[in-house]
């Protein structure tokens, strides 16, 4: 059965973006995250040896969690998470991995920024998109953009602090994606327990704690 990512991120409503410098933390923190509750993670391609990290997070998940893969940009980075087990693949941009992910059978949130773009990534097969770099307009700048655009879920994503969460939600965002503000140092060897503890923050925020 297909995972249908966009009702995963209703449910949930946060996504957690692991981007960081070791393969060995990028695996902690995306263990000690799902361990919190925080049930999606992505892992960014940037991060080195994040295929291994995806497929070592994969293997001690809970029942329930999805784990993808983030920075897809090609079809060999498609072919390379699919590989890893990744359960959906996240892009930047509106790219050529779009096609090759939904071809596998892989759902996609699609990075884009102005309303032709999310049209397109949804033309393209992208189950969601990612209102990327979402601090640019804020949440006034997402209702702006999925006002015409009401069938369409976007999820933001791109610095989106503890406080300006409930802001994209109103705005009508169905998920927030989270790297820096929730993962922190985490991902490069940093303090996994304040990571638990913004988790935990997080969660109570979006209400699923």
């Amino acid at each position: 059965m297909t995972l249908d990512l966009t009702a995963e991120l209703a449910a949930t409503r946060l996504m957690a973006v692991i981007r960081g410098t070791d393969t060995a933390a990028a695996i902690a923190a995306g263990t000690a995250l799902l361990a919190e509750g925080v049930s999606i993670v992505e892992v960014a391609l940037t991060t080195p040896g994040a295929c291994a990290a995806i497929e070592a997070i994969r293997a001690t998940a809970p029942e329930g969690a999805l784990v993808g893969a983030g920075t897809v940009l090609t079809t060999a980075d498609v072919a390379d998470v699919a590989a890893a087990g990744a359960q959906f693949v996240v892009t930047p941009a509106v790219v050529e991995s779009i096609g090759e992910a939904v071809r596998r059978g892989l759902p996609v949130a699609a990075g884009a920024l102005t309303p032709t773009e999310a049209y397109t990534a949804v033309r393209l097969g992208a189950s969601a998109v990612k209102l990327f770099p979402a601090s640019v307009g804020g949440p006034a700048y997402l209702k702006a953009v999925r006002d015409p655009f009401p069938d369409i879920p976007f999820v933001a994503v791109g610095g989106v602090g503890l406080a300006d969460l409930p802001g994209y939600l109103a705005a009508g965002a169905i998920a927030v994606g989270v790297g820096g503000p929730l993962v922190g140092d985490a991902a490069s060897g940093g303090d996994l327990d304040a990571l638990r503890e913004r988790a935990r923050a997080y969660l109570a925020a979006v209400g699923t704690s």
